[in-house]
Formats: C-alpha cells, sequence, structure tokens
C-alpha cells in the first residue's frame, strides 16, 4: 500500500492528511484544499487496479455520474483526475458515520426516524433516476448520516447511466448481495425499479435489526433474492405500523411490474402513512457488511467478487477484496441458477399487454364479462368501503399503464354497501359482558359513565344506537352504564411534565390523593418530573382514591459518547490490535491500520466517573473520564500518550510525584516504579529527587523501559 499521506496532489492544491477509509476499489483520504479553502475527501484508485481496464472503467464511472447530479441528498464532486500513474476524486468531506454504523450501534431503528431517513434516500435517487442513473448498489454502508447535513447516498462505484448502451448487465450481476434486487442477481435488466427494491431492503434492515436474507454463501443469498420471500417486518417487530410494513413489503416485490414504479410513487405512499400511521394500503402480498461483489448469471467454474467502499466512511471503513473463487462446489451452483434462469425465461419473454384504467368504472356492468378485457385475467376484491358507491372499483394493482404479461393477474378492489347488523339486548348485562357481546358482532365499543345507585355498578342502561336496532358492521356502539356517583377520571400526570406539588394540587381538586410513596428512577426527564403514573390516566376511580408516582431523578439511566484516537504510525503500515477498557472491562477490541490516522468508535454505559482506556497492542494510547449520566456522555481529563518505540527520556527530576508521573505516562512511558524516601525538608515532600535511568538528550529508550523515581516523604 502506498500511504499518501503528508502528501500534496494538484501542484500543491490539495494537502492529504489522513486515511479515513480503504474500500474495495480505493483509499479514501481526508484533505486540505488551499484553493477553496476547505476540507475535502479523496478517493484514490487503489495501484494494483490503475491497470485494469474494468477498475478504470467503473472508478471513472462514479466520477461521470456524480458530475452530473446536485442535490443535498448525494456527496458532491468537486474535481476529478485520470491521470496514467494515478486516478483520484475530489469530494464532498461528511462528519458522520455510515447508516449502517448506526443501525448496528442502535440494533433498531425508531420507524419515526427510519421513515425520515427513507425518504432523504428517495429524493437522492428521484433527482439520480431523473438524470438517467440508476445507483445500482444502494445500502447502508453507501449511506452517510450527519447531524448538520443529514442523510447523504454516496459510492456511485457501479452506477450505470440508464441510457447508456449497457442497459443491461449480460452475465454479471454487480450488487451487495443483500441488498441487490431479483433482476440484478440474476443477470437480467436493470432500471430504476432495481434501486427501489434496495431502498425496501435497506428499509427492512432498519425497523427490524436484520437483512431478509442470510447465509454464509453469498450465491445463496443471491438465490434467496430471486425465491423467497421475505419474513413480514412485523412479525420480527410488532410496533411496525400496518401500512409502514405494506410500503417495505411493495418495494421488495419481486415482480418489478407490481413494485413501485418509481421514487416518487414510493415517497407519495410514505407522505400518506406520514399524514395517517393508521393507514392501511390495499397491496397486500406474502411475502451488510459485505463488499459489493459480481455474481455469474451462468457460472463457468469461477466466481469473482469485487468490492467499491463508501467515500465519506470517516473512521469503520472496511477493506472490500476481489476474491478469485475456487471452482470446487460450483457446479451444484451452477445448476441451480440454471434451473432459475429457464424456469424463468418464458415468463420474462411473453408478450406485454398495458394495464387500462378500471378506476371508477362499475365492476358488474362495465367490466365482468366485457369482451374489450378478454386478455387480461381480473380479480375482483370485494371490501366494505361506504366513501364510494356499491359496486365501483377504487383500486387496482397493478396501475393504470403498467406493462405486463398476458399470465399476469389484475386485482380490482370493488366497493360493496357495509353489512347491517342488529344492536342485541344489552340493557341490565353488566358492560365487560355487553362490550364483548358487541365486538364479536364487528362494533367499536365507547362506554360513558352515569351516575346511578338504583343498579348495581356496571349495570349497562342503554345505549346509542338502541338496542334493536341496526347499525353498519364496524360502527362504534355508545354503550351508558351505572356507576357511582362519587366515580372520577383520573387526570394525566404524565405528559404535561407535572411535579409532585402540582401533582398533588390537581388530584385533591378532583377528589383524588397522591400516594406519598414516591420512586425514582434515572431518566433523562428533567428531575423532579412525573414520568410514570398508577392507576394510568383516563380511567375512573371512586373520589379519594390514592395515585402512586414515579419521578425522574435527572440522571440518564445510560448514555454513548464518542471517541476519537490517533493511531500509531509504523513505516509500512500494518495492522494492530486495538482494545478499550471501561474500568478494566473489555468493551472494545478491533484490527487496525497503524498508518497514524484516527480512529472513531462509540462507547455506552452507566453513571459517572468511568475511566476509558485506549491500547494498541497493550501499549496505552488513550485515557479519559466519562459522565454517563448526561446526553451525551461528558468526556473529561483527556489524554492523548505519545504511540512512538523510542522516546528521549524526559527529565522529572524537582517535578512533584503527580506531575512527573502524568509527564512519563505522556511520552509513552507507562512502567513506572515509585521509591519513597524519609526527608526533613518541607520543600523536598512530594518531589522527585532522582530518577534511574537518567534523563539524556540524545539517547532514546524504549517506552517500555521500568523507569524509577525516588520522592521525598516527609518525616512526622
Amino acid at each position: 500500500m502506498v500511504n499518501y499521506s503528508g502528501r500534496t496532489l494538484d501542484n500543491g492544491r490539495y494537502e492529504i492528511k489522513e486515511l479515513t477509509g480503504v474500500g474495495g476499489m480505493a483509499y479514501v483520504y481526508r484533505a486540505y484544499d488551499n484553493i477553496d479553502d476547505r476540507v475535502v475527501a479523496i478517493k484514490i484508485l487503489k495501484e494494483e487496479f490503475i491497470a485494469n481496464e474494468d477498475f478504470r472503467r467503473r472508478f471513472k464511472n462514479e466520477s461521470k455520474a456524480i458530475a452530473v447530479l446536485s442535490h443535498p441528498n448525494i456527496v458532491k464532486v468537486y474535481d476529478v483526475n485520470y491521470g496514467e500513474k494515478l486516478q483520484y476524486i475530489v469530494m464532498e468531506y461528511i462528519e458522520g458515520i455510515t447508516l449502517k454504523e448506526y443501525i448496528e450501534q442502535v440494533k433498531t431503528v425508531n420507524w419515526k426516524e427510519a421513515v425520515l431517513f427513507t425518504t432523504q434516500i428517495l429524493k437522492a435517487l428521484q433527482h439520480a433516476h431523473d438524470k438517467g442513473i440508476v445507483h445500482r448498489d444502494i445500502k447502508p454502508q453507501n449511506i452517510m448520516l450527519s447531524n448538520t447535513v443529514g442523510i447523504k447516498v454516496a459510492d456511485f462505484g457501479i452506477a450505470l447511466f440508464s441510457r447508456d448502451e449497457a442497459h443491461t448487465i449480460g452475465k454479471n450481476a454487480i450488487g451487495s448481495v443483500h441488498y441487490i434486487s431479483p433482476e440484478q442477481a440474476k443477470g437480467e435488466i436493470i432500471d430504476e425499479k432495481a434501486d427501489l427494491y434496495s431502498v425496501g431492503v435497506v428499509l427492512y434492515e432498519m425497523l427490524t435489526g436484520q437483512v431478509p436474507f442470510h447465509s454464509e454463501n453469498p450465491v445463496s443469498v443471491a438465490i434467496m433474492q430471486t425465491q423467497d420471500e421475505p419474513k413480514p417486518p412485523r412479525m420480527i417487530n410488532n410496533t411496525i405500523p400496518v401500512g409502514l410494513e405494506q410500503i417495505v413489503l411493495k418495494a421488495m416485490r419481486k415482480d418489478t411490474s407490481t413494485r413501485y414504479q418509481s421514487a416518487s410513487e414510493m415517497l407519495l405512499d410514505i407522505e400518506n402513512f406520514q399524514k395517517n400511521p393508521d393507514i392501511r394500503f390495499e397491496h397486500s402480498y406474502s411475502i451488510d457488511d459485505t463488499p459489493t461483489r459480481d455474481y455469474k448469471k451462468v457460472v463457468t467454474g469461477t466466481s469473482q467478487e469485487s468490492g467499491s467502499g463508501s467515500p465519506q466512511i470517516k473512521s469503520k471503513s472496511k477493506a472490500s477484496s476481489i476474491i478469485i473463487g475456487a471452482v470446487a462446489g460450483l457446479a451444484v451452483l451452477t445448476v441451480l441458477i440454471f434451473i432459475i434462469t429457464a424456469l424463468s425465461s418464458k415468463k420474462f419473454n411473453s408478450e406485454k399487454v398495458v394495464v387500462p384504467d378500471f378506476i371508477g368504472k362499475d365492476y358488474s356492468g362495465e367490466i365482468k364479462g366485457n369482451p374489450a378485457y378478454k386478455d387480461f385475467i381480473i380479480v375482483a376484491k370485494e371490501i366494505q368501503n361506504n366513501q364510494f358507491d356499491a359496486g365501483k372499483v377504487y383500486l387496482q394493482e397493478p396501475p393504470k399503464g403498467t406493462k405486463i404479461r398476458k399470465d399476469q393477474q389484475i386485482t380490482l378492489t370493488v366497493a360493496v354497501g357495509s353489512k347491517m347488523i342488529t344492536i342485541p339486548n344489552i340493557y341490565n348485562l353488566q358492560f365487560a359482558q355487553a362490550k364483548i357481546t358487541l365486538e364479536n358482532l364487528g362494533f367499536a365499543v365507547s362506554e360513558i359513565a352515569e351516575p346511578n345507585t338504583s343498579v348495581a355498578f356496571g349495570t349497562v342502561l342503554r345505549s346509542s344506537p338502541e338496542q334493536g336496532k341496526q347499525a353498519p358492521s364496524g360502527s362504534t356502539v355508545i354503550v351508558y352504564y351505572a356507576s357511582d356517583e362519587n366515580l372520577v377520571e383520573i387526570p394525566d400526570l404524565v405528559t404535561p411534565g407535572w411535579d409532585v406539588e402540582n401533582a398533588k394540587r390537581l388530584l385533591e381538586s378532583v377528589g383524588l390523593t397522591l400516594d406519598e410513596k414516591i420512586t425514582q428512577e434515572d431518566s433523562i426527564v428533567p428531575a423532579g418530573k412525573i414520568i410514570r403514573q398508577y392507576p394510568d390516566p383516563g380511567l375512573k376511580v371512586t373520589k379519594g382514591n390514592k395515585v402512586t408516582v414515579t419521578i425522574s431523578s435527572g440522571i440518564a439511566p445510560e448514555s454513548s459518547v464518542k471517541i476519537t484516537v490517533k493511531l500509531p504510525n509504523k513505516p509500512s503500515p500494518t495492522k494492530g490490535k486495538l482494545m478499550a477498557t471501561l474500568n478494566s472491562d473489555i468493551r472494545l477490541e478491533k484490527d487496525v491500520l497503524l498508518d497514524g490516522g484516527k480512529y472513531s468508535f462509540d462507547i455506552t454505559g452507566k453513571g459517572s466517573g468511568k475511566n476509558l482506556k485506549v491500547f494498541v497492542d497493550s501499549q496505552l494510547i488513550y485515557s479519559c473520564t466519562i459522565d454517563f449520566t448526561v446526553v451525551p456522555g461528558k468526556i473529561s481529563d483527556e489524554k492523548q500518550y505519545s504511540t512512538l518505540s523510542n522516546v528521549i527520556l524526559p527529565n522529572v527530576i524537582s517535578m512533584q510525584k503527580d506531575e512527573a508521573i502524568e509527564t512519563l505516562h505522556s511520552k509513552g512511558f507507562l512502567n513506572v516504579e515509585v521509591i519513597k524516601i524519609p526527608v526533613d525538608d518541607p520543600d523536598k515532600d512530594g518531589i522527585v529527587i532522582s530518577q534511574e535511568p537518567e534523563h539524556k538528550s540524545i539517547f532514546p529508550y524504549k517506552t517500555d523501559t521500568l523507569i524509577k523515581i525516588t520522592v521525598g516523604e516527609l518525616e512526622t
């Protein structure tokens, strides 16, 4: 590896500072642009690929692709160089982490946050698609996350101009196997819808914390992409709204004609979902950290992989390697993929027809039996919907204008009138029994308590509509039941953020009391504010009841903090073992490139005064104290120690003991022994009197040398 750190490019314009990432094709450096006075990222093609025409083409494709793009959610390209001995791209430098790293940190992304990220990704892709560019490698590793600029889509290294002659990719399916579309895995036609499939997989991973298809064998994953249906996300995380699950699964449909047809179409569904998270769409169906790879549609005895890393990964970019696979074992895969291709050839080569517009038509009178539609397989699905006239088609799938095969089904959703159901005899029943009876008939139930002491508490007095009347299935029936005259509703003490005194006054005003036994829990909510109550708000209880509350301590139960350390710089950069400990507990072990660059990672913990130490190959290079009771965690006493192995031993004679030890540690001398001798001079108490070995201005010592310091101790 050629280390470009400290060098300049373009006649001194770009000063290369440090390596921030290593991809399959290129190294990524942080650099300074002296002319435009800004920090930039420079992606330099690896020297072993300079002579490879395919990699030179792909590298040029990236700059060609991004150069025509200008969007706030796409990484900007400032400059390119296609020299014979050096090829590089100068681009926007992003302070942040990849979406993959973020998912690994939080495990599952809050669905509201996931929708926000997806919206920005889709807007970036919509801009690229409008310019005729298909990304083809959408994955969390290629999406940067920054607090200042939001989402940035990066790495157009295998991007394709959709209007180019290379609109199909022939024998090779390029992409990261966990995120590629079925048509990409089979080496078929690639267009904008392939990117939308990948967006669906990324959204799936954000919501569930896992990719839909996984295997140790990448070719097996590619086959899963073509054959298997993903497990519905709500089976993994049941907090996902139904409408959002439907969006994910539509984006991941195998058949491109029933998938979202454009980024704007998917954005429209997301916008409707954001307006109403309870929405349910009418499209129901069953249903990485690996490098970018090429998968042969017809395997000929060689499996190839090639990688392209994200240009902005500041700290954790992993080297993707070009792996020439073994011949053994691929014969079986050849047969499998040949079968897939053979079975699907008729499906994709059959004659296509255009789907008509059925919306608003009367199904029985205008569509059913109409010879104009004899070439279509039409299935009607009747749904009770009072918003449309009975018999009218109000949804169709696929949408009008879609090109489909003649043997492909068209589903029409037809409105039918609501089923009318008679309200049963529920008067004089207990409310709980009446509620179950009504819900079993398909009604929703709303309750109203009325003061009445002439019958037992909870006895149903009346309903609206009245019993014996008919009401539409699914409508709400209001049930009035008898209650004690002293029944009151418990107010909400949590949402407004009441403190104890205000809560006490509020409860007393409605005839309730505050339980004196108040518990406290750690929370980022301000100290003293109520974070939980029992019974829950909205319940009706008799006057005089006690309400128990839990208040916040104002101390975070746990928090995280980002740590950045400077790595040792070896003459020929090699890998070393980085280890981080928190109060002596090992929290991180990682192989790192010892090139003098920086490495960042997150540490999560609880409490205050926690001591963090970072070692490389057992040598202490960094330490600090962390307070995890605030969000984010607060760092203090930060020290970055020298990483050199041969160092001039400092002269610590006449220093205070603690100052002397810190001085030695800062130079990398961690093996320090303190010898105390009695002194009668108060000025020498705690002072270093001598040291061994001696300080020599031109003689360096190994940093693991035992340093003995003699310290005076006043006689008592």
